[in-house]
């Protein structure tokens, strides 16, 4: 697989090409779909994110937005409500899902 080709698509498309009890590894490629001022995650798991391309604005709940470039990356701990607040049109993330060092 090529990560950086993928069919256009009106939606934002989620392809795991990895996956193993303790972790997740995702494409997602974004047209612009950010989430809703009430559309919060709040995951079990750490996820580090690296944007691939494009720009993304991350909005923590508490907490300052952070905007990520192109190359940009950021470990977002577990059980920290974050959300989508904007993302451009042409956005390619890679998302690693996995539990901290502690826990089973």
């Amino acid at each position: 697989m090529n990560l950086f080709a993928y069919p256009e698509a009106a939606t934002e498309t989620f392809d795991t090409l990895l996956e193993t009890d303790g972790l997740k590894l995702e494409r997602i490629v974004s047209h612009g779909q950010a989430g809703g001022p009430d559309d919060w995650y709040d995951q079990e798991r750490l996820e580090w994110v690296a944007l691939l391309k494009g720009e993304a604005v991350l909005a923590f709940d508490p907490g300052e937005p952070i905007t990520l470039r192109a190359g940009d990356t950021l470990l977002i701990p577990a059980r920290r409500r974050h959300r989508v607040a904007s993302v451009s049109d042409d956005a390619l993330w890679l998302a690693l899902h996995f539990a901290p060092s502690d826990s089973k």
